[in-house]
């Protein structure tokens, strides 16, 4: 087999960053190099070709997952042009949702990598990442009248105990009532 050209290796090493994003969040950092690889369609020692270790692509990965999630609410600022409250209602409605319950692999970073975060070192790039990541999504929230950090810990905390209970009437009941808390008098 040939060598790939470099725009080739470029765009593999971005479906594996993008892939790996998507599976950590999904199923947790312990998703084997073997299994990501496999997932993107590329050998196992293809990725030692592209990243210098699995941390530096979990590095990488979390990045990205943040990016997307400051997409999401950037997009969400443009459409709703002028009205930042009407832009937070939907990103809350969006997040407290059942779509976002069951879509772990597409969700927040914030909810997805938590777990594996805590467990991390403080000095790895990913943990300053998420760190970064976390206190970008709480400021986006904040309004003169709820505390965004307040606001954050009430999403996650459903969005995790809704998944937890996901198969039961608990499960939507939590994510009604922590959307209506966030979003009373909106």
């Amino acid at each position: 087999m040939g060598r790939v050209s470099k725009a080739q290796a470029q765009e593999n090493r971005q479906r594996v960053v993008e892939t790996a994003s998507r599976l950590f969040r999904e199923q947790g950092t312990n998703v084997s190099v073997a299994d990501l690889m496999k997932a993107v369609g590329l050998t196992h020692g293809g990725f030692y070709k592209q990243f210098a270790s699995k941390e530096a692509l979990l590095d990488e990965a979390t990045a990205h997952a943040f990016d997307e999630l400051a997409g999401r609410h950037a997009a969400g600022l443009e459409r709703h042009a002028g009205h930042e409250e009407a832009a937070r209602r939907e990103l809350i409605d969006g997040y407290l949702s059942v779509e976002h319950r069951d879509n772990p692999g597409d969700g927040c970073p914030v909810a997805g990598l938590a777990a594996d975060m805590a467990r991390a070192s403080g000095g790895q790039e990913a943990h300053r990442v998420y760190a970064e990541g976390a206190r970008s999504f709480a400021d986006a929230l904040t309004t003169e009248e709820q505390d965004g950090i307040v606001r954050l810990c009430t999403m996650l905390g459903a969005l995790t105990l809704a998944r937890a209970t996901k198969g039961s009437a608990l499960s939507e009941e939590i994510l009604d009532t922590a959307r209506a808390a966030l979003t009373e008098g909106d």
